[in-house]
């Protein structure tokens, strides 16, 4: 049996094709999650951030679900961070000066992930560790035909592991052994997402984000419980020397409820007073729940007036510089994520279904972070540069815009007036076409009337015509000029010429109708 090794040279355990490696660990599956966040204080969540750091990850990671699920305002910034990869076009990338095998290594490797169900929540799975410092998927692998492909990636929750006591970095199944399991090769795609330097159990945005939790929970319950009394009287009971405990007690219920019911009975000789009513205002708690909510926004997404429009500081042109900020982290996450797939997802798929594989000439997924740039600026921009005679390269245009290259035989979309894409003073003038008009008028034996035919031919119809060389139509052209009717018209042709018969007339009438009309749009243009 051939040896399969994994991308540090070492052999991968065959069991990893057969079955899940958790599926060995039995108790740690069926743990529950203790929920940290319920009582959490700041004395609590100190100890819960330590224990973290010395290999004991559970309760952190507890409570960074639980912060997720009960905090809005983190839940909506996590989901904007995480699902803005999903709207990247990516691509599976040959290698530099590839050969031809390798070229199709690629996109066979291209085709499979595409096949992969839901892969969408399989990139949103592993951006898990934005939050948490890390993901772990567990492959599940299945045989199709001559292939090892995965049937699943399963995401399992960040409390089933640990690090080693001497290497924060090291992470560990927890099967009840000090140091742990390792997580097999070619079994797991864990995704180490660094949104801060420092060991794995602290390189996790939520680190950042736990304060910020515990503060604003402190004022949420506070603003609670003023919002419940604001406005009631403050209530006094007063009780007589001697009164037993009993007694006491059922003035103190009487003076709670009274508050609420407006209704209560106390012993006789027992007195409640009513006071002022509560006074204050909501405006300290909510001053705080607002900083709170616009620091998570800035360790989240960088900024906060891409999250919040309070009418005050949110412009569009600030949102813009602010929407440029998230960018530069999408764009690392991107490249984060692409390190990882490449590693513990197409490197297992290539060596599986295609023997040994340099890791150095592994073809590489990519995500398209390229921002598209102004289609109008560049349309506006470019035709008056390269009519300059400036030298721009396509690909960089190609490149600039995000407009892919088409590819060998693809159809392409052409300008079916391409002068018409520049602008108006830089297209080319049309040719102005002479316009002349051409008059053979021949008498009886077929001779023509006029002797210098020549220089009729190159003269325009209104020099023409103020010449007084077509002498034949100037009547019936005269006529129309001055607004008669083409009947008046045939009239002053008869009376001109009456020894012509009518066929000749309205010859002659058509002809100078053609002439007039030619003539006006000549000076209607001129």
């Amino acid at each position: 049996m051939v040896q399969i090794l994994d991308q540090y040279g070492q052999p991968i355990q065959r069991e990893v094709l057969d079955e899940p490696q958790t599926s060995r660990l039995g108790w740690v599956t069926h743990e529950f999650a203790d929920h940290p966040s319920r009582g959490l204080t700041p004395q609590r969540l100190h100890r819960i951030l330590e224990d973290a750091e010395r290999g004991d990850i559970a309760a952190q990671h507890d409570l960074f679900v639980d912060m997720e699920e009960k905090d809005s305002h983190i839940f909506a910034e996590m989901s904007k961070r995480k699902r803005a990869l999903l709207t990247l076009d990516w691509s599976i990338e040959p290698p530099r000066d590839a050969t031809p095998a390798e070229k199709t290594q690629a996109a066979q490797l291209q085709e499979q992930l595409r096949d992969i169900a839901d892969l969408d929540d399989v990139f949103l799975d592993a951006l898990d560790a934005i939050g948490h410092g890390f993901s772990a998927l567990e492959i599940e692998w299945q045989r199709l035909g001559g292939d090892w492909l995965p049937r699943a990636l399963v995401h399992r929750p960040q409390r089933w592991f640990q690090t080693v006591p001497t290497d924060g970095n090291a992470l560990r199944l927890r099967d009840g052994t000090t140091d742990g399991a390792e997580p097999w090769q070619f079994g797991w795609v864990i995704h180490r997402h660094r949104a801060k330097s420092g060991y794995l159990t602290r390189a996790g945005l939520h680190r950042v984000l736990a304060w910020p939790y515990l503060f604003k929970n402190y004022s949420v319950r506070d603003l609670a419980e003023f919002l419940e009394i604001y406005g009631l009287p403050l209530r006094v009971g007063k009780y007589p020397a001697g009164a037993a405990d009993d007694e006491k007690a059922t003035l103190l219920r009487a003076v709670a409820g009274i508050g609420h019911n407006a209704a209560g009975i106390i012993p006789e000789g027992m007195l409640i007073e009513f006071q002022n009513a509560a006074q204050g205002s909501h405006e300290p708690f909510q001053a705080m729940m607002d900083w709170c909510e616009r620091s998570q926004s800035k360790a989240i997404l960088g900024g906060t007036l891409t999250s919040q429009a309070d009418g005050k500081s949110s412009t569009n042109a600030l949102g813009t510089i602010h929407n440029e900020v998230r960018h530069d982290l999408l764009v690392s996450d991107a490249g984060q994520l692409a390190g990882t797939l490449t590693r513990d997802l197409l490197y297992p798929m290539a060596v599986l279904n295609g023997g040994q594989v340099d890791p150095r000439r592994m073809p590489r997924i990519v995500f398209d972070t390229r921002e598209p740039e102004d289609l109008k600026l560049y349309a506006d921009a470019l035709p008056p540069l390269v009519a300059l005679g400036v030298q721009v390269p396509a690909s960089w245009v190609h490149d600039k815009l995000a407009i892919p290259a088409p590819k060998n035989g693809e159809p392409v979309l052409v300008a079916p007036r391409p002068d018409m894409a520049l602008p108006p003073e830089l297209r080319p003038k049309p040719a102005q076409a002479a316009l002349s008009y051409r008059h053979v008028a021949l008498n009886d034996q077929g001779e023509v009337i006029y002797p210098d035919q020549a220089a009729l031919d190159t003269t325009s119809v209104p020099d023409a015509l103020n010449a007084g060389l077509d002498a034949l139509m100037a009547p019936a052209i005269l006529a129309i000029r001055d607004g008669a009717t083409p009947d008046d018209a045939i009239a002053a042709l008869a009376a001109a010429y009456p020894g012509m018969d009518d066929t000749a007339i309205s010859e002659i009438l058509a002809r100078a109708l053609f002439v007039a009309d030619i003539w006006g749009r000549v000076n209607a243009q001129g």
